[in-house]
């Protein structure tokens, strides 16, 4: 027998969270009020629904839909809801010693449909191992179910883990692609590029479903039509349309992995007239048909990334 000299590859663990404190998803009351509190572990809180009012150290927040705010250890927050909004929020405390974590400190994120599947992965996981109610937020303390699932502990570790790596990933890339100005003279104008470009962007992320057209982009966003075709070119490559059917496309292959829609339903959901509309801009953006690329081995290693 032949024993090969294989050497082992020890891995990496930039974020490891050594205990889960609380897992908390429920819908507040209008006119909630957390006075407040200070502990020595991470905890963060995400908006799924409605808006909230938050402290976190010295700062007075609102948050939003989809925002998230975290809080390092020992650090004051509170939380208080307004007379109009019964927000919907997930609240997780963990305990997480890793100096990777040094980059959630004093941020407010917003989170992308990606990182809502990964963190909607904790939340089911969450339910089938812990019999308490998840929705108490008074709740200091998890009890294990006799019938959890298999790995379910385990799951919600990585599952948590994935999505911090994830929001500190793509946040990170996103400040590189818009890096900070300073200097005084040009600067105004880029960075009013800069946030034009997010507008239009967020604006085109949030009419996925419908099919506007350059007209209504353009009076929506209060912006000339060759002012937002030479915005485009400028920032992308190409127009607005490509970029926007690039978005939708984008959406499609989210659906393909992670539903088991129909491609005509996906299609439908995405605001194309038809399925062979759809599957035409398919091919065009990814050089495959949606049939080829559920099959792909593309689609098969894209799948836990959202």
């Amino acid at each position: 027998m032949i024993i090969l000299p294989y050497r082992m590859t020890e891995l990496e663990r930039i974020i490891e969270i050594r205990a889960l404190i609380s897992v908390h998803y429920y819908e507040y009351k209008r006119n909630f009020s957390f006075e407040g509190e200070v502990h020595n572990f991470w905890e963060f809180i995400c908006v799924d629904r409605g808006d909230v009012d938050i402290t976190a150290g010295s700062k007075k927040i609102v948050l939003h839909k989809d925002e998230i705010a975290f809080h390092e250890p020992m650090e004051f927050h509170d939380v208080h809801t307004s007379p109009h909004s019964t927000p919907n929020l997930i609240v997780i405390a963990f305990d997480c010693p890793s100096p990777a974590m040094d980059y959630f400190r004093r941020k407010v994120l917003k989170i992308n449909q990606e990182e809502r599947t990964i963190l909607a992965s904790v939340i089911r996981e969450a339910r089938n191992c812990f019999s308490g109610r998840l929705d108490d937020p008074y709740s200091d303390h998890l009890e294990m179910r006799e019938d959890q699932e298999e790995g379910s502990q385990q799951m919600i570790l990585l599952s948590l883990t994935s999505f911090l790596i994830h929001l500190m990933r793509r946040t990170r890339m996103e400040a590189v692609r818009r890096p900070a100005h300073r200097l005084p003279s040009k600067s105004t104008a880029i960075n009013d590029a800069d946030l034009q470009f997010e507008k239009i962007h967020n604006y085109l992320e949030g009419h996925l479903h419908e099919s506007p057209s350059i007209e209504q982009i353009c009076r929506d966003n209060l912006i000339g039509r060759s002012q937002l075709l030479s915005l485009f070119h400028k920032k992308t490559g190409h127009g607005v349309m490509r970029y926007f059917h690039e978005m939708k496309i984008d959406q499609a292959k989210t659906l393909i992995r992670r539903s088991n829609k129909q491609f005509s339903q996906i299609a439908a959901e995405l605001g194309y007239s038809s399925i062979c509309y759809f599957s035409r801009q398919f091919r065009v953006i990814t050089d495959m048909s949606p049939s080829e690329y559920a099959e792909s081995i593309q689609a098969i290693s894209e799948k836990d990334r959202g």
